[in-house]
């Protein structure tokens, strides 16, 4: 049993003690978001912590479904009714692989830090959201990226509204961070999105994580990347996600294209969001 309080540096970030050094951290952290829709703590998990996950994600590695597609940055189909430059009909290559959220069961390290109440309050006091629940989705609610030479993983917004990462092992080469915060926080914005997929968007901002790197993230609302990887050691990344409602899951397509598979759960609550934005 790995218990979250000996993976996390509890004495430089005290998220599960009340007082004047977790109120600090908390404003610090909010000023990020605010600012951009993006905070990075470094170093949050100890070095422990940081040999404990790698450990458990090359266990599993194995595990991950690797895909090679063409999407766009809503992960729909193309539709020939829109210009050929609107951002919906703009495909780029994917290649990636994601080791799916049942392959961390109770118990696990990661599992275990995911479940962690006191981490959990403190997202959610960071993000100051009344309605904040774990990610209802058992193929997605804490998962792994795992990626090799040559993957990457082109402009993208989430489904989910919070993201939150640790950073356990990087590549040789590449695998930087690429966001545009809070481009569509108002809506779609498409204008905005096809300047960043052009190369011309001066709102890029680009994040180089360090393993132990705790990062919260507004994924859904920024559109963001991560650049293409080398050399022979893969980039390990764990995801947290995060929901304004407790019953909401992934749709049947997304699930399809990022771990191989999608489940009654996907079909049953197909529809139901929480906005209206497209995926």
């Amino acid at each position: 049993m790995h218990l979250p309080e000996t993976l996390i540096d509890l004495n430089r970030y005290p998220v599960h003690r009340p007082g004047e050094a977790r109120e600090a951290l908390l404003s610090r952290v909010r000023t990020a978001l605010a600012d951009d829709g993006c905070a990075v703590l470094k170093g949050f998990l100890n070095p422990h912590g940081i040999a404990t996950l790698r450990a458990q994600a090359d266990s599993v590695a194995d595990k991950g479904f690797r895909s090679y597609s063409r999407t766009n940055v809503y992960f729909t189909q193309d539709d020939p009714s829109l210009p050929e430059s609107d951002p919906r009909r703009r495909f780029f290559d994917r290649s990636n692989a994601f080791v799916p959220a049942d392959n961390f069961p109770g118990g696990s390290a990661l599992r275990n830090l995911y479940d962690y109440p006191a981490l959990t309050s403190f997202i959610q006091a960071c993000l100051q959201e009344e309605n904040f629940f774990p990610y209802a989705d058992p193929l997605a609610d804490v998962i792994v990226n795992a990626a090799e030479a040559g993957n990457g993983f082109p402009w993208h917004f989430d489904t989910n509204n919070f993201t939150v990462t640790l950073a356990i092992q990087n590549a040789d080469e590449g695998g930087a961070f690429e966001y545009a915060p809070n481009i569509r926080a108002g809506g779609e914005n498409f204008a905005e999105v096809a300047r960043v997929l052009d190369g011309t968007s001066d709102k890029v901002r680009t994040l180089h994580l360090e393993p132990g790197d705790l990062q919260i993230f507004r994924g859904r609302y920024s559109l963001h990347r991560v650049a293409p990887l080398a050399g022979p050691t893969p980039r390990y990344v764990a995801i947290f996600s995060y929901v304004e409602r407790p019953d909401m899951v992934a749709t049947p397509e997304r699930c399809k294209q990022l771990y191989g598979r999608a489940l009654p759960i996907h079909y049953e609550r197909a529809g139901q969001r929480s906005d209206a934005y497209i995926d």
